[in-house]
């Protein structure tokens, strides 16, 4: 669940995809050829469905182009005192859905803008660009709490 609330930003939604995750599960069960850890397997076919939902709501909106992110480049970075995990992941809940799906990819699940742009069917300069919005964004709301 946690995972989906990452993708979907609202409650209703992630139980959407999570329900359309087991689902999902269930019918590729007999495809799991026990290589690697289950819940690694488990935890694409979550990541998946929530992409796919995020496409078929056209919430991404991908194509931006990385000429016009440049503005919102920033040398200075806020450091992250005092804040707990819940208010961290409020803030990234808040994030556009297209931000958020880039940046729960490349930072917390750890994809490479390449395999973020084959995902999201993007260029990679727009995967950099929404990782970069979405953490100019996360720095913003993090100084309006301080």
């Amino acid at each position: 669940m946690a995972l989906c609330l990452r993708y979907m930003g609202k409650r209703e939604d992630a139980e959407d995809v999570l329900q359309e995750g087991f689902i999902s599960l269930f019918k590729k069960l007999d495809s799991y050829t026990g290589a690697g850890s289950f819940e690694g397997w488990a935890r694409k076919i979550f990541v998946n469905t929530a992409l796919m939902h995020l496409r078929k709501t056209d919430a991404l909106g991908l194509s931006d182009d990385i000429q016009e992110a440049r503005g919102l480049f920033t040398e200075e970075a806020t450091p992250i005192e005092k804040m707990g995990y819940a208010d961290l992941m409020r803030m990234i809940g808040s994030l556009p859905a297209d931000a958020r799906t880039v940046f729960n990819m490349y930072v917390l699940e750890g994809y490479s803008h390449k395999e973020i742009a084959q995902e999201l069917g993007c260029t990679e300069a727009t995967s950099r660009s929404k990782l970069q919005r979405a953490r100019i964004r996360l720095q913003e709301m993090i100084k309006e709490k301080q």
